[in-house]
């Protein structure tokens, strides 16, 4: 058995033969260092745990490897730091400090948004900005909603299916797809994006935008399968987004324009109060 340490001019303290405990368990160490801890570096420390799980499974001879790997850039990343700081810069400070700060006010600000501030946003009020910014809501692609049924290209009386979609018989296509069809989605009451429709057909994305300007049946063939979507409404490229498609968007607007008074009027209530309360000082 032979200790694991390392000769650097900053002394690592390893409490134990790292390399017996990763070979032969951990007994003896634990008998020497009740606190769990396997090696010291500058008031920093590493874990029996941490190895422990780091080493998880492996062979002895792997354990050996990963925990010295592990150690190694530990022990760098330690050193450097402490390095740094024996030259700290007031700047580098300054930075921190307001970085601190700022991770405190935004938690606290955060806190006071989702406990105080109003959600409830009106219908008018989003049927107002809807109407008033028409170029703010825009479709980059288009959408649609519709059926999309993947059959075999060998499926049975795929005529009569297209029959169906056209006529949108629901109980027939239903019962065809669940005997034969290999996918199955009807999205009638949500929009899809091109790019969603993309991801479940094989087509390219400035095809589809072209044949959905003048087709409401989209279909196309693989070696294996057909794919036949039928659409039954449809918003294109460059026209206004409907209603329900623009709404989350439009919350977020009133959202984010509402979170801005409210922590304005936060601060300013907290401004007067330190005035009147005298904590504000003025030489």
């Amino acid at each position: 058995m032979h200790a694991f340490c390392m000769n650097m001019k900053t002394k690592i303290v390893v409490y134990a033969l790292l390399a017996s405990w990763m070979l032969v368990g951990c007994a003896a160490y634990e008998k020497k260092n009740q606190s769990g801890a396997a090696v010291e570096l500058n008031g920093q420390y590493i874990y029996r745990s941490t190895l422990d799980s780091l080493t998880l499974g492996l062979s002895p001879e792997d354990s050996m490897r990963v925990a010295q790997q592990y150690i190694s850039q530990w022990a760098k990343d330690v050193l450097v730091y402490d390095k740094a700081q024996a030259h700290k810069q007031q700047g580098i400070e300054m930075m921190v400090a307001n970085y601190r700060r700022s991770l405190y006010v935004q938690a606290y600000e955060q806190s006071l948004i989702e406990k105080r501030m109003p959600k409830t946003i009106m219908d008018s009020t989003i049927v107002q900005i809807y109407q008033q910014m028409p170029d703010r809501f825009r479709l980059d692609e288009s959408i649609m909603k519709g059926i999309l049924v993947v059959v075999p290209n060998d499926a049975p009386n795929i005529d009569k299916l297209r029959k169906w979609l056209e006529e949108q018989e629901m109980d027939n296509i239903e019962k065809y797809a669940y005997q034969n069809a290999q996918g199955y989605e009807l999205f009638d009451d949500k929009w899809l994006t091109t790019s969603d429709m993309i991801r479940r057909i094989p087509i390219e994305h400035a095809e589809l935008e072209t044949r959905l300007k003048t087709k409401n049946r989209i279909e196309v063939a693989d070696s294996l399968r057909t794919y036949i979507l039928e659409v039954t409404e449809k918003c294109l490229k460059g026209e206004q987004m409907p209603l329900d498609y623009a709404r989350p968007e439009i919350e977020q607007v009133v959202l984010s324009a509402r979170q801005v008074e409210f922590l304005q009027k936060e601060r300013e209530r907290l401004y007067n109060e330190a005035i009147q309360e005298k904590k504000i000082i003025f030489f």
